[in-house]
């Protein structure tokens, strides 16, 4: 009797094994900056929470780890970063100490929009020297990268593929309407001139047909010089009415001096999301938070 009932529970749990999804550890993730992780917990929504290195409002360039986010590396099932044209200082404790992670390197994924820096209004990041590196600010990278994260989120955790995937095509849905409303809120700042503090909007302003006269500064990490500051100066009076942009971590007062003028009018931007709430809603509204900045341009 005791042999039947046992042999009736081993069949009951057969089935239920065979019916019920398995259990498995979600993939640890870490993350460069807050654009990417948000990226990553679009996908991961309802299953883990993504970690960062760069902290919102942190600098890429000068990333240093905290222990804690040593410990994350080394603990991480997967890597995603926008690769050592944005944040070098990185590779070597991704190397060392998240050398056994999956790494996607989201500016060398097959399939990444990239621009050449500008001869004009370039960068100095630590990069190869060939292209820009703020690649997320165009909103069809975003929605190609959704779809490689899925994917190696899906090979690593197979029981909760479908739910990856899910997740990122409703982000990829919410990115496709979001770049069609914000095309036709800037659609009146085409031709309209302007003048940014740092060169970091190229794929932005690709994506939605902006001409920027130039940029103060061709670095995030130091002041324009006289020569940079005189062909400025040059080109904003041809322009005649303009706009100035600006983002969290810059003194204005370089606007002023580079421009000659005390009473402009400095719109903020905020490409890195330094005054966001990290999260799945970081990216999207980071892309509309940009667009309103500049269709802000176009109300004065």
């Amino acid at each position: 009797m005791r042999s039947e009932v046992a042999r009736f529970f081993g069949f009951i749990m057969a089935v239920l094994t065979a019916v019920l999804p398995a259990r498995a550890e979600v993939p640890m993730v870490v993350t460069d900056i807050a654009p990417v992780q948000s990226l990553v917990a679009i996908v991961m929504q309802g299953m883990g929470t993504p970690e960062m290195i760069v902290p919102p409002g942190g600098g890429p360039h000068g990333a240093a780890l905290r222990p804690s986010q040593a410990r994350a590396l080394q603990g991480a099932d997967l890597v995603v970063w926008m690769g050592p044209g944005l944040t070098p200082r990185l590779s070597k404790p991704i190397e060392t100490l998240a050398g056994g992670a999956v790494q996607l390197e989201l500016l060398g994924a097959p399939g990444t929009q990239l621009l050449g820096l500008r001869e004009d209004g370039g960068h100095s990041h630590d990069s190869d020297g060939h292209y820009d590196p703020h690649a997320w600010l165009d909103p069809e990278n975003g929605h190609l990268w959704l779809g490689l994260i899925a994917d190696l989120l899906a090979a690593q955790d197979p029981p909760n593929a479908a739910r990856y995937h899910a997740n990122a095509l409703a982000g990829q849905g919410e990115l496709t309407l979001l770049q069609s409303e914000l095309t036709t809120l800037l659609k009146p700042m085409k031709g309209r001139a302007y003048v940014t503090f740092h060169d970091a909007y190229q794929y932005f302003e690709t994506r939605f047909g902006l001409s920027p006269v130039g940029a103060v500064s061709a670095s995030d990490a130091g002041n324009p010089g006289p020569a940079r500051v005189a062909q400025l100066r040059t080109r904003l009076a041809k322009a005649g009415k303009y706009c100035v942009f600006s983002a969290p971590q810059f003194d204005p007062g370089l606007l002023h001096a580079a421009t000659g003028r005390d009473d402009l009018r400095i719109i903020p931007l905020d490409p890195m999301g330094a005054q966001l709430t990290a999260g799945p809603e970081l990216y999207p509204l980071l892309l509309r938070n940009m667009a309103a900045g500049f269709a802000e341009c176009v109300r004065d």
